[in-house]
Parts: C-alpha cells; structure tokens; sequence
C-alpha cells in the first residue's frame, strides 16, 4: 500500500514523492512504521534545492526514510476534528481509531492548506449543478444544500487540536462573480480569493462558543497593534468569521500556493497533539528560520500577547511557517481568540519547559536559555520594555472592539502578566 505526494512548484502541481506504511503497522494509524523515499525524476531534478524539500529539513535526494511514526508534515495534511467527522460519515465509517488515518490520508488530503497534496485524494470536477457555485448569503444562513454540497466536496475541515469539539471550518474559494466553491472545485484561472470560513465550536445557541467567535476579528487586530505580523483583517458576520488565507496568493491571475507547515511538523513532533513546550519550537525555528533571530523574537511577542489575552488554545497546529521566495518565517498569526471563555475549559496548552501552571514565565531564565539565538542582555530588556504596552491593551482592546466583559475579566491578569515582563530586567 502506497501514495504519491505532490508539490506545487515552479508554478504546477509535481509529483515529488511515494510514502508507505507498513503493511503489519497500517493499523497503528501515525504510529505506524512506514518509509518515504523522493521520486528518481524529482530528485535528478531538484536535487539538493531547499525549496524542493516536502518539509524543512528532508532534503531531496536519493535515500530511502524509513519512519517509526509517519512523518509530521503528513498528519498536517489529514482532515481532523470537525473536518474528521465529516469524511467519518462521508466515508461511512462508524468508528474513528487509528486504523482510519490511511483512509483518511488517501481519501481527504486533495486540498489542504499549503502546497502539498496526496495523489490519490484529487477529486473529479464537480457535477454540473455545482458549477456555478453558492452566494454568500448561502454560507451566512448555513442552508442545507450548501451544507450538503460542502460535504460532497470535502470543503468542511478542520485543523488537527489537542481537545474535542472544534469549529467547523471550510476552505473556500470566491470566483470574480463572488460566487463561492469548494477548494478543488474551480480552476485556478476562476478564482478571484481563498477564504477560510469558521462557524463557532459546539452548538450554534452556544452563547459562549458564539462569542469566542465573534471577538476573533477584534483579537487579530490588537495583535496588528502590539507589533505581531498579521494578515488581512478578518469579517465577522452573522455567526460567521471569513477569514483572509495566506498559503495562496493570486498574481497576474496566476494562482501561487506557499509551503506552509506547523510547528509539529518543524519540530518533527509525531501524532495529533502532542503537549510540547515552547523551547523545542524555539530550537526548531532557530534551526530552520531564515533570520532565526527575528523569528524567535516574534514567537516570543506572540506567546507575550496570548498570555495576556487568554488566547489558550496555543497547540504546534496553532502555528505555522511559510516558505516564501526561499525564505522560512512564521506566517501572519491565526487562531488567535479569547479561548478562556470557551465552555469546555481550555487551559493554556503550550508552556515553557519551567513555567508553572498559573504563574508568569520566567522571562530573564527564558532568554538565558535562547542565547542561541538571541543576545540575552538585550533580550531581556526588550521583554521588559513590553510591559508598558501589556498594561495598555484593555485601551487598545476597547479601540479594536473587543467586547467590554472580556476586557473587564481581563483587566487584573493583563497587570499581573505586566509585572512578569518587568522582572526580566537585566
């Protein structure tokens, strides 16, 4: 049993790859032994070009990978959460285990965000009665056809998450009549924007699943504010987020797809949702990052503001890098959103190897420990210096219309999360 891994570069879709689990290790899902080896006309090709890598790190030649564990750039590309459930039932499939990562992987891996895709999970063109696509007001009102034909069409995914019960996700894409289609069902010469479009986690009266939601706009914006890179703003609109994607950019009309992977993936971490501190995303970033310096102060930035703002649900699969014109960077943040609030108690899942539960990281420890990369005495005052616009967010919060009762809730945190920053003074 095998697949075929493609790649988008050079502007077209290449097949660049053939994995396989073992056969007496199938069932064991990701666990599973299984071997990977670059195809002999890709790897003549490109061989020893970074860009040309499937993943940071794997670079292209000749050699046969052999894997206790699928590779994690793989478990990337597979439909998890509400994404699973849906190929679950489309694949009529009543019980989910590791047995069905294959399926999963074979079946449910045409399109997912960045430039890889498996072989065998290209699907056909759409019927003819799809072809002109659904209006927004469609999405907006979740009719049941749209519904319906999202699930035909593999466009309900999700990103892969430590907890249960997440939001419902499609990966769209709106033509030049702002029609909108399943990704993989219109042509890249048709496509005007990619969007990716989120409905709250839970039930639909959910309040609190509704508000988490609704504040996700707001969040990125005081994310724009606090210095961290962020993309196009995001729309919010009856219950439904649209958010902007940066994997694919349109120029001249020409569609370019851009390596994204997690941190999972950089770090080479195996499974689904494995609890990793910080440090190791941090030594992998170092390794692999353009301008390791730049990023690992960006990924610090970016832990500051979700420590202030509760934004808990910080997984490896909440983060990611773009390979970009030959440059690897964190890509704009996402995901970033008051996941405190969220009904199933989300605790901060991503700490510092010698952070403790409830208290302030320690700063200055931390910055010794990425001298690495970065010049601790510099470093260290820079952290510190960021505690003066900590103790400004709940302004910064109100002119980016967060709602009044987070920021209240928030207030007493975001002081004492202020202090922690200062105590990182050299």
């Amino acid at each position: 049993m095998s697949c075929h891994i493609d790649i988008y570069l050079e502007g077209r879709w290449q097949t660049a790859a053939t994995f396989a689990p073992y056969r007496t290790t199938l069932e064991k899902g990701t666990e599973g032994e299984c071997r990977l080896e670059y195809n002999v006309d890709y790897a003549v090709e490109n061989l020893g070009h970074p860009e040309a890598e499937l993943v940071p790190g794997l670079t292209v030649g000749f050699e046969l990978f052999k894997f206790d564990f699928w590779p994690p750039f793989l478990v990337d590309l597979l439909p998890s959460g509400a994404g699973r459930r849906t190929w679950l039932r489309r694949m009529q499939i009543a019980k989910d285990g590791s047995q069905v990562d294959w399926h999963m992987l074979v079946k449910g891996s045409g399109c997912p965000p960045g430039h890889l895709r498996i072989t065998e999970a290209v699907q056909p063109p759409p019927p003819d009665q799809f072809k002109n696509g659904f209006p927004r007001t469609d999405i907006l009102e979740q009719r049941e056809n749209f519904l319906e034909y999202a699930a035909e069409r593999g466009a309900h995914v999700a990103g892969a998450s430590s907890v249960q019960g997440e939001a419902p996700k499609y990966l769209l894409i709106e033509d030049a009549a702002g029609m909108f289609h399943a990704e993989g069902a219109l042509s890249d010469d048709k496509a005007a924007r990619f969007w990716l479009v989120k409905f709250p986690r839970g039930k639909r009266t959910d309040a609190r699943n509704q508000q988490v939601l609704k504040n996700e706009a707001p969040y990125l914006e005081v994310a724009r504010q606090f210095g961290i890179r962020t993309g196009v703003p995001l729309v919010y609109e009856n219950n439904t987020l649209f958010v902007p994607r940066f994997d694919r950019v349109i120029d001249n009309g020409r569609v370019i797809r851009y390596g994204m992977h997690s941190l999972y993936a950089l770090a080479g971490i195996p499974g689904f949702g494995a609890s990793v501190h910080h440090d190791i995303y941090c030594k992998a970033l170092a390794k692999h990052a353009t301008d390791p310096a730049n990023e690992l102060r960006e990924y610090i930035l970016r832990d500051v503001l979700n420590l202030a703002l509760r934004s808990t649900d910080n997984h490896g699969r909440n983060s990611a890098v773009l390979r970009i014109d030959g440059q690897i960077a964190l890509s704009p943040v996402y995901d970033i959103a008051p996941m405190f609030l969220d009904p199933e108690g989300i605790n901060r899942v991503t700490r510092w190897e010698d952070e403790r539960p409830g208290s302030q990281p320690e700063w200055g420890r931390i910055c010794e420990k990425l001298s690495y990369a970065l010049a601790p005495l510099e470093d260290r005052a820079w952290i510190a210096s960021l505690s003066d616009k900590v103790k400004a967010l709940p302004d910064v919060m109100r002119g980016c219309l967060v709602d009044d009762e987070i920021i209240e809730r928030l207030a007493s945190w975001i002081n004492e999360v202020a202090r922690g920053l200062e105590s990182a003074k050299p």
